[in-house]
């Protein structure tokens, strides 16, 4: 397995790193895209927009609509800073923004529980595939549905 040499962020860490991506990136850090950043990297699974607009709220002691957190969320995914799992229509923060690579996520049909892996080997082949199939696949998207570790064989 080829792996990627990155930094992985955590807390204020990971905040700063979104921060300076998007900023690189030629937008804003918001007040409210703040407050969905820290919300979204809070969440120990994926979370849906509607899952991170009641945090907002929440914190924020009034409604903030889903409908502006998809907006947010899909900026921070178009930026790096976030990752859809598309089967589940829920997000990730991306621990690492700085670095651009593809992501295969391993997601627990049990407890929800989704874990990111880097080989470039595999999403390489899956590139080369598809230019073989005449389809061009830059950024593939690969989801593998099981049971984790701590859930065991059901």
């Amino acid at each position: 397995m080829t792996k990627h040499d990155h930094q992985l962020h955590q807390g204020d860490s990971l905040t700063a790193a979104a921060r300076e991506r998007l900023t690189r990136e030629g937008e804003q850090w918001t007040n409210m895209r703040a407050a969905v950043f820290e919300a979204l990297a809070s969440f120990a699974k994926p979370a849906s927009a509607y899952d991170v607009a009641e945090q907002v709220s929440k914190a924020q002691g009034r409604r903030v609509a889903a409908n502006s957190v998809y907006r947010i969320l899909d900026l921070f995914v178009a930026a790096n800073l976030a990752r859809r799992v598309e089967s589940s229509n829920a997000y990730v923060a991306n621990q690492h923004p700085a670095c651009l690579h593809d992501c295969i996520f391993l997601i627990c049909d049990t407890c929800g529980q989704a874990v990111h892996i880097d080989d470039d080997k595999l999403t390489g082949g899956v590139r080369e595939a598809a230019k073989s199939a005449g389809f061009s696949a830059p950024r593939p998207v690969i989801e593998v549905r099981g049971t984790c570790g701590d859930c065991g064989d059901v």
